[in-house]
């Protein structure tokens, strides 16, 4: 249960954040009642917060314009989230985010008690994130930012893109939504050039610009679910269906993220996939901790012999 200290800091940030709220949208933000409320307000102001209300059917609380806050102040959990996210955001394939990320930490320390910054500076430096388990293309946060931004507005795009085998496109583009998924940025939407729901990588985008032109997009659409299956289900040389001998979570765990689908079964958990190097999957099979049935293809099946002929011939070897 929250302490009512929380929720008097959780109103200034409210009040800071959004200008003007009516004082039912405070409340119900907060979880209290009017009457709780205005014993917040009074705490502020008590603070020395000037906090003024205004009456009628568009009133509600505000700052008094041109107020100044005192630095921002953050718990240790809060500091925790922040320095993990930065850390996090160094690995996320944006070929520009060093310097911001450095600066963004370099302001957030400037404005903290000494205590809670060598709380952060320790994050920093005795922490690791391996985000490298797969290859990473370098994105430009500049297309990162007017993507997300054009999502968020739904407000339609042109942009230039480069496909896998350098062939130079001219689309027009409603973005729904961005994602990462297997070491890359992907922007997931309605492409007008082909007239249907697509994927794109942001690597492979040369340019980006906002059209005078919105578009409505499907209630609740999952990004990065519709990702995951176009990533999967995209034709290649081999359709796969292995048995994992597992439980779904655990699947979903060990499983390489962007390798397939993975779907409840009889026996265990079902993978579907696609792919072009049957020993490449061979390989990614090996490495799961528990059993599974190659039920198609047969080649995929050879490979995994392949694979422990070859390991046991190398243990034999080393022995």
């Amino acid at each position: 249960m929250q302490r009512p200290a929380t929720r008097v800091l959780a109103l200034l940030e409210l009040l800071q954040a959004r200008g003007a709220v009516t004082g039912t949208e405070l409340a119900r933000e907060l979880g209290v009642h009017g009457r709780t409320l205005r014993r917040y307000i009074t705490v502020l102001e008590e603070l020395g917060i000037p906090v003024t209300s205004e009456r009628g059917r568009f009133g509600g609380y505000r700052l008094v314009p041109g107020f100044k806050l005192p630095p921002m102040m953050f718990g240790d959990d809060e500091a925790l989230a922040l320095s993990l996210g930065l850390l996090a955001a160094r690995g996320l394939g944006l070929a520009d985010a060093a310097p911001a990320i450095a600066s963004a930490q370099a302001k957030l320390e400037r404005v903290m008690p000494a205590a809670l910054r060598s709380r952060v500076r320790a994050v920093d430096q005795t922490i690791a994130l391996d985000l490298s388990r797969h290859p990473q293309a370098a994105g430009d946060s500049g297309v990162l930012r007017v993507l997300s931004a054009a999502a968020q507005s739904r407000q339609r795009v042109r942009m230039h893109y480069r496909s896998a085998q350098r062939a130079d496109s001219e689309r027009d583009f409603d973005p729904y939504g961005l994602a990462w998924r297997g070491g890359r940025w992907y922007a997931v939407g309605h492409c007008h050039l082909r007239n249907g729901l697509r994927s794109f990588r942001l690597d492979r985008i040369a340019a980006v610009a906002p059209l005078p032109a919105s578009f409505g997009r499907p209630d609740d659409f999952d990004a990065l679910g519709h990702l995951a299956f176009s990533l999967a289900t995209l034709p290649r040389a081999h359709a796969i269906d292995v048995l994992l001998h597992t439980d779904l979570a655990t699947a979903r765990r060990e499983v390489f993220d962007a390798i397939g689908l993975l779907q409840s079964a009889d026996g265990g958990v079902r993978l579907l996939a696609q792919a072009d190097d049957l020993d490449w999957f061979a390989r990614e099979l090996a490495r799961l901790p528990f059993a599974f049935e190659v039920r198609a293809p047969d080649a995929l099946r050879d490979a995994v012999r392949v694979l422990c002929a070859r390991l046991q011939q190398q243990v034999t070897t080393a022995g």
